[in-house]
């Protein structure tokens, strides 16, 4: 995407796509630029086969993913729509003969961004990134064993989504509460080619093990944002499952204790069990 010198200031209202590879750290040093070249394939032939100019993309190479802006002359319906399909088909058919399916996570945000010589950035850009990111998209893929998830913003969901439009279905969208860096947000969480997906809530802490005393669990460091507790959200149309995720400290602080016999922790709906040796 060409900028003008006298334009990198100036924020360009666009759409920002974040692709993000499954466990890309999984991956050997023979196998990366494999798992690479496939990510590239499944993007390209979908902007080409959804018409996208290639002058209307700003493409950032990310190791295990790939930055996007699309100029705001693309409409966006077009790449919640076609080009959705058309990346899902060429993904299906990248991972025909793996023996481990490419999967990826794909963000979605529309909002103001500038662009200078190094690449892209704005609050539009990480909004997207934190999205594709997100545990519950990590959670989703795994859980209903699928090879591509689309997380969008909520103003992304209501000005267009929400309108339905060519191969974009409301009703196939379920949105869940994040606590993001930046803030609580809502996101809207799609497997495309299914009905709106069940929102997996976060798996419990595992339970300490061992014949001696105790061990006191660590508190949660403030920045690790895949440590959620998961609740249910309510209010939301009929059809849709979604869930609030707060990142929480450990409500009890356990150390120097003896137990005997079983000591019960918490109350009702959050109680842990723990047993110890005199």
């Amino acid at each position: 995407m060409n900028h003008d010198a006298t334009e990198l200031s100036e924020a360009h209202y666009e759409l920002v796509i974040s692709v993000d590879a499954r466990r890309s750290g999984e991956y050997d040093d023979v196998d990366k630029p494999r798992m690479r070249a496939r990510i590239y394939r499944v993007l390209e032939t979908a902007f080409t086969h959804a018409k996208v100019a290639r002058d209307a993309l700003h493409l950032e190479d990310r190791g295990d993913g790939v930055l996007v802006s699309v100029a705001g002359r693309i409409a966006a319906s077009r790449l919640l729509g076609l080009w959705l399909v058309e990346v899902h088909e060429k993904l299906r058919d990248e991972n025909r003969d793996l023996a481990v399916p490419l999967g990826l996570r794909v963000g979605m945000h529309v909002g103001p961004v500038r662009h200078d010589e190094r690449g892209i950035s704005g609050r539009a850009v990480d909004l997207a990134c934190r999205l594709a990111d997100s545990s519950v998209a990590r959670r989703l893929l795994d859980a209903e064993k699928a090879d591509l998830v689309l997380v969008t913003s909520q103003s992304l969901y209501e000005d267009v989504v929400s309108a339905g439009g060519k191969f974009i279905e409301p009703a196939h969208y379920a949105p869940a509460r994040l606590e993001l860096k930046e803030g609580e947000v809502t996101a809207w969480f799609q497997l495309p080619g299914r009905p709106a997906p069940a929102i997996p809530e976060a798996a419990p802490p595992a339970a300490p093990t061992g014949a001696g005393l105790p061990v006191a669990e660590s508190p949660l460091d403030e920045g690790d944002e895949d440590d959620f507790e998961a609740v249910a959200m309510d209010g939301h149309r009929p059809g849709h499952v979604g869930i609030h995720q707060n990142v929480r400290r450990d409500a009890f602080h356990n150390e120097h204790n003896v137990y005997h016999g079983t000591v019960q922790m918490g109350g009702s709906g959050n109680q842990a069990t723990e047993q110890g040796r005199g």
